[in-house]
């Protein structure tokens, strides 16, 4: 699913007009009236007051378009108009005299605290006041408004978006924001509900498709990609009956030092359980029986040091390399990782502490292989792209290192990001579970599982984080999030692929 800007939506909706023949109100009913449907559904007429806050903009107008549609229908209704200004979009005000045509309960125009309504919490409120083109956060008694109805306990509505939240900008007033239980968003989700800072004000969110124009949506080039079990189906390659161990891949897990094999052994046993042909681990010589007698199924070479890795030779082309994990800054494992890059022919996984040495010898930069995978947690991550002031600044900062360097960024967190230039794909799947040790251990394997195999370098990034999260999801199922440890995720790597073809009922999703 494509995420678009809210430039890309305002074209839309005129394009969509054009091309339909309809004018901006007709599109707003068609809006409301999915609304109203998704509403009804679930209230089967009951009379529990439903409180509706209207801006005086296009999102307001929704608003009132829903509020007529459910007094039509005979729900309670009491709808309040936030007159903080003179100016009001034309669709609004053409709904606002339809509004009153039907009722002799005028909204109420509320013009500071003294207006706030009581409200139970067994009653509904509508969060109608800003949408996607609020660019500035709201003040004064507007702002007192949104705390208002943050205090109550009664179940919260957001059409589009949380009233409050851009839809691709950074906050600048996280209390004037409203906290909804769910958001009905129009078309598409927007990129602010999948990042850590913004996120969290969308618990809930179902894109409602209201008919814009599909050739134009097609055409447009999207601030991200969303990527759930529809697009993850089509990534997966289906096995041949008469393949052999060869057609998977060698993979070259090069991991570990004294106290820190354990990076090595999840790294190995989920490069095999995501399917790789077969995979050698190279460790320092302290890790060999540990590897031996935890990973059978793998073959290990070692390093002639005792306790970390000081050069990393092979006697074989290896088909996909994953390096870093557990490995130390030791500065001969740093002069070791710079001879691999410059010698190394094969897709790459560079993780963790292959990552530190990069950034603690800036010319190693400069030696990263084309398509390599970097998978840092966020304190690598900021030494690697170096600090950041906010998510979206964050995201522009890894987008242009990205390009410089001809990399993939994977920004590792919940609704984990992997970016290739100005390319952003958004993971659906994972779990607080996962915030755990040696879980990027383990990523850092099913991606280096997935290249050895012959997944492009992009693809096994999108599908390698896919099958993590999911992996992690089905964990979660059996032993709760605060249980998980990272070798659940490995054990259920194989679920995680039977889980891609299991049909389901879709729900709504959760952040």
């Amino acid at each position: 699913m494509k995420i678009f800007s809210s430039k890309q939506l305002y074209e839309a909706d005129e394009v969509t007009c054009n091309n339909q023949n309809i004018t901006s109100v007709d599109l707003m009913e068609r809006a409301g009236s999915y609304i109203f449907t998704w509403l009804h559904q679930r209230m089967q007429g009951a009379q529990v007051p439903v409180h509706i806050f209207c801006g005086i903009g296009n999102n307001g107008g929704d608003g009132l378009v829903l509020g007529r549609l459910l007094i039509e229908s005979g729900y309670n209704v009491k709808c309040y108009i936030a007159n903080f200004t003179d100016k009001r979009s034309p669709c609004f005000l053409t709904n606002y005299s339809r509004y009153k045509d039907v009722t002799k309960n005028w909204p109420i125009l509320m013009k500071g605290a003294e207006d706030f309504p009581e409200i139970a919490p067994q009653d509904i409120i509508i969060d109608a006041l800003f949408g996607i083109g609020l660019n500035r956060p709201p003040e004064g008694w507007v702002k007192d408004l949104i705390l208002h109805i943050n205090t109550q306990r009664a179940f919260k509505l957001s059409i589009d978006i949380p009233s409050g939240l851009s839809a691709e900008q950074a906050v600048e007033d996280f209390d004037a924001i409203v906290k909804s239980n769910h958001t009905l968003t129009f078309q598409a989700p927007k990129l602010s509900f999948f990042l850590p800072e913004t996120g969290p004000y969308v618990t809930f969110y179902e894109a409602i498709d209201i008919g814009l124009d599909a050739a134009y949506l097609e055409s447009q080039e999207p601030l991200a990609q969303l990527i759930a079990k529809p697009q993850a189906q089509r990534f997966y390659k289906q096995r041949n009956k008469y393949a052999h161990k060869g057609n998977f891949g060698h993979s070259l897990i090069v991991a570990g030092s004294y106290g820190m094999m354990g990076a090595s052994v999840l790294a190995t046993k989920a490069t095999m359980r995501i399917g790789a042909g077969k995979v050698t681990a190279m460790v320092p010589r302290s890790g060999y029986s540990i590897l031996q007698s935890t990973v059978p199924e793998a073959m290990v070479k070692t390093d002639e040091n005792e306790d970390f890795i000081t050069n990393i030779n092979y006697d074989f082309e290896p088909d996909a390399i994953a390096v870093g994990m557990g490995i130390g800054n030791n500065d001969e494992t740093a002069t070791a990782l710079k001879a691999l890059l410059k010698k190394v022919l094969c897709p790459i996984v560079i993780d963790a502490d292959a990552l530190n040495c990069i950034s603690k010898t800036k010319t190693l930069i400069k030696l990263l292989p084309e398509n390599a995978i970097l998978t840092p947690h966020p304190g690598e991550l900021a030494r690697l792209v170096g600090e950041w002031t906010d998510d979206y600044d964050k995201i522009k900062k890894c987008q242009e290192f990205s390009a410089t360097y001809k990399v993939i960024i994977i920004i590792k967190g919940a609704n984990t990001i992997t970016v290739m230039g100005n390319e952003l794909y958004i993971n659906t799947t994972g779990n607080p579970g996962m915030a755990t040790a040696g879980s990027g251990d383990v990523l850092s394997g099913c991606l280096s599982g997935l290249l050895a195999q012959g997944y492009d370098p992009l693809l096994a990034s999108v599908f390698g984080v896919y099958l993590h999260g999911s992996a992690g999801n089905i964990a979660s199922q059996t032993v709760g999030f605060e249980a998980m440890m990272a070798s659940d995720i490995i054990n259920s790597l194989g679920d995680a692929f039977l889980e891609l073809f299991r049909q389901e009922e879709e729900a709504p999703v959760a952040q």
